[in-house]
């Protein structure tokens, strides 16, 4: 498999799901180049796309949490430099912003639906939740994301 195109495929997958969880654009980009690091060391070989993607998907959550556990980033916050966005990037962070304020149970169910275009079985199955579960889910945080975005825009 061509890197490169493994990269192409998966790096901004990689960035948004570091962006929801470590809320820094440096760490998040630390975390693509970890993520891909782990995955040259590894020498995985995937069996479709599915796994490709259940792959990068774990590996981030799981780098992502590593991170927030650790000393300095619980005990030190040097802010962010502010960068230049491009308007889609913007209007996606801004997005982006409204889902961190939900619950994670509803983040991980908006993200992995609308971001990751998992149907509702295939989320039951990689949660461990019923369909209905994650139906309601979705339900619920679509209501809650609807409020604040009605509230910003107020």
């Amino acid at each position: 498999m061509n890197l490169q195109e493994l990269f192409e495929r998966q790096h901004r997958r990689v960035y948004r799901i570091a962006m929801m969880m470590l809320n820094n654009a440096s760490d998040a980009e630390d975390a693509v180049q970890n993520v891909f690091m782990k995955y040259i060391e590894k020498g995985i070989e995937f069996t479709d796309e599915e796994h490709e993607k259940a792959w990068f998907i774990t590996v981030t959550k799981n780098y992502c949490k590593d991170q927030l556990k650790t000393y300095w980033n619980r005990q030190v916050d040097m802010g962010e430099i502010p960068e230049t966005p491009t308007p889609e990037e913007e209007e996606e962070g801004e997005l982006i912003e409204q889902i961190k304020k939900l619950p994670d149970k509803y983040q991980e169910v908006i993200y992995l639906y609308y971001y990751e275009e998992y149907s509702v079985k295939e989320m039951a199955q990689m949660l461990d939740r019923n369909e209905s579960t994650i139906q309601t889910q979705l339900a619920a945080a679509r209501k809650k994301l609807k409020k604040f975005i009605e509230k910003e825009g107020a």
